[in-house]
C-alpha cells in the first residue's frame, strides 16, 4: 500500500469521528439548554468549547457588554477582564460552519470527503455514495434553519451518517492493511477526544448550584454520559446511581465499552500489530511500544489511584501517550517510506504538490490536523527529506 493512500484512509477516518463528536456534544447541550437554570449557559459553553479544545475564538461570538464584540484574535472567555460574554449562536456557527476553523462540522466532513476521493479505488463504492451524501446535507444547511427550527434534527443526521459509513466500512471492505488504518485513526481520535471531554468536566469549576438541589448535579453527570454516549451502557453496569468517580471509571477502565479509553487503547494495539504484519515494517515496533504501554496504563489502574491523585495530571499524560503513537505510526508509516527508499511498501513516484503530511502537535492543544508541505516550483527530494525529518524530530522532542 503506498504511504499516500494510507494516509488519506487514517485522516479520512480522524475527520469523520470527530465531526460526529461535535455534532453529539452540540446536541447534548441543546438538550441541556432546556432544563438550564439562568446564569449556568455560559459556564456550559465555555466546558463545551473546553471539551472540544476549541482554538481562538472569532470576535464574531466574543460579546462586550452593550453590545459590542471582542476585538479580533483576542480569544476572549467569560469572565475574563472586561466581563467578556459568549453568543451561542455565534459559537453554533463557528462549530458548524465556520470555514476558518478546520475542526467545524463542514469543514470535517469536507476534509473527509477530500480524503476519500484521493483514493477512491481503495473503498466500495457504498462507502463513497455514504460519504457523499453526508457532505452535501451538511453543505446545504442553513445556520438559521438550525437555530431556529432543527437543531437535533440536523446533529441526528451527522451523527447517523458517521455510524452508517462505519457499518458500510465493516460490511464491504477487505479488513486489510487499509481497514486497519481507518479503525486506528478512529480510535485514535476518539481517544484524544475523551480525555478532553473528561478533561473539561473535571477540571474546570463546576456550574454553581443551589445546595437544596441535588438533581441538577445529577443532570450535569448524565450530560456527561450522553456526550459520550454512555448513559444506557454506564446504567446496565451500576444502575442509575450517578457517581463521579463510577464515570471516571466506566469511561477510563471497562473494557468492553467501545467508548471506554481501555477499549481504545486494546483496539490501537491490536491494529498497530496487524499492520506490522501485513506490511513487515521492520521499524513498527515504536509504534506497538507506545501502544503496549498505553493499554498497560489502562489496564493496571484503580479508580482509587486515579481519584486519588489529581485528575488533569493522569489525562494529561494520557493525551500526551496518544499524541506520541500518533507521531510514531506517521513516522514509521507514512513519512519514512519517502525518507528510506530501501523500505517503501511498494515502489512509487515522489510526492507531488500538495501530498498531505500530518501536524505533530502536542497533546491537548488543539486537534491534530493535515498540513501541506509547501512543494512549489522545482521539486528537490533531498530538501524535501530533510524538511521533514527535521519536523519529525522536533515534534518527537517536544511530546516525549
Amino acid at each position: 500500500m503506498l504511504s499516500r493512500v494510507a494516509d488519506c484512509l487514517y485522516w479520512m477516518s480522524r475527520y469523520l469521528e470527530r465531526a460526529e463528536h461535535t455534532a453529539r456534544l452540540l446536541d447534548v447541550q441543546q438538550y441541556q439548554g432546556l432544563d438550564q437554570r439562568a446564569g449556568s449557559a455560559e459556564r456550559r459553553w465555555e466546558r463545551l468549547l473546553a471539551a472540544l479544545r476549541a482554538p481562538e475564538l472569532p470576535a464574531y461570538i466574543v460579546e462586550r457588554p452593550g453590545g459590542g464584540t471582542a476585538g479580533a484574535g483576542s480569544g476572549a472567555r467569560a469572565g475574563s477582564e472586561g466581563a467578556a460574554t459568549l453568543d451561542p449562536y455565534g459559537i453554533t456557527r463557528f462549530l458548524v460552519f465556520d470555514a476558518a476553523n478546520g475542526s467545524s462540522i463542514v469543514a470535517c466532513v469536507e476534509e473527509a470527503r477530500d480524503n476519500a476521493r484521493q483514493v477512491r479505488e481503495q473503498i466500495s463504492s457504498e462507502m463513497w455514495e455514504e460519504l457523499n451524501r453526508l457532505y452535501l446535507q451538511v453543505k446545504n444547511a442553513d445556520m438559521d434553519k438550525l437555530w431556529h427550527a432543527e437543531p437535533h434534527e440536523f446533529y441526528r443526521t451527522v451523527r447517523e451518517g458517521a455510524h452508517l459509513f462505519q457499518g458500510i466500512t465493516d460490511a464491504t471492505m477487505s479488513h486489510g492493511e487499509g481497514w486497519h488504518f481507518i479503525q486506528l485513526g478512529r480510535y485514535i481520535e476518539r481517544a484524544g477526544a475523551t480525555v478532553a471531554l473528561l478533561d473539561a468536566y473535571f477540571t474546570l469549576p463546576p456550574e454553581p448550584l443551589p445546595d437544596d438541589d441535588a438533581s441538577l448535579e445529577y443532570q450535569q453527570w448524565v450530560s456527561l454520559l450522553k456526550s459520550c454516549t454512555a448513559f444506557e451502557a454506564y446504567s446496565k453496569v451500576y444502575t442509575a446511581d450517578v457517581r463521579p468517580e463510577r464515570i471516571v471509571e466506566f469511561l477510563l477502565l471497562d473494557a468492553e465499552f467501545p467508548r471506554s479509553l481501555r477499549f481504545m487503547a486494546a483496539t490501537i494495539q491490536v491494529g498497530l500489530q496487524a499492520i506490522a504484519r501485513a506490511t513487515g515494517v521492520v521499524r513498527a515496533g515504536r509504534a506497538e511500544r507506545l501502544a503496549g504501554r498505553l493499554r498497560a496504563t489502562l489496564d493496571y489502574s484503580g479508580i482509587d489511584e486515579i481519584m486519588g491523585a489529581a485528575m488533569h495530571p493522569y489525562l494529561g499524560d494520557i493525551g500526551r501517550q496518544c499524541a506520541a503513537i500518533h507521531a510514531a505510526v506517521y513516522q514509521t508509516y507514512i513519512l519514512q517510506q519517502h525518507l528510506d527508499g530501501r523500505r517503501r511498501w511498494v515502489e512509487e513516484p515522489a510526492p507531488r504538490r500538495g501530498d498531505d503530511v500530518a501536524s505533530l502537535a502536542t497533546a491537548m492543544g488543539e486537534p491534530l490536523a493535515q498540513t501541506r508541505l509547501d512543494t512549489s516550483g522545482d521539486y528537490n527530494e533531498d530538501q524535501m527529506q530533510q524538511q521533514q525529518m527535521a519536523a519529525i524530530n522536533y515534534r518527537l522532542s517536544t511530546i516525549d
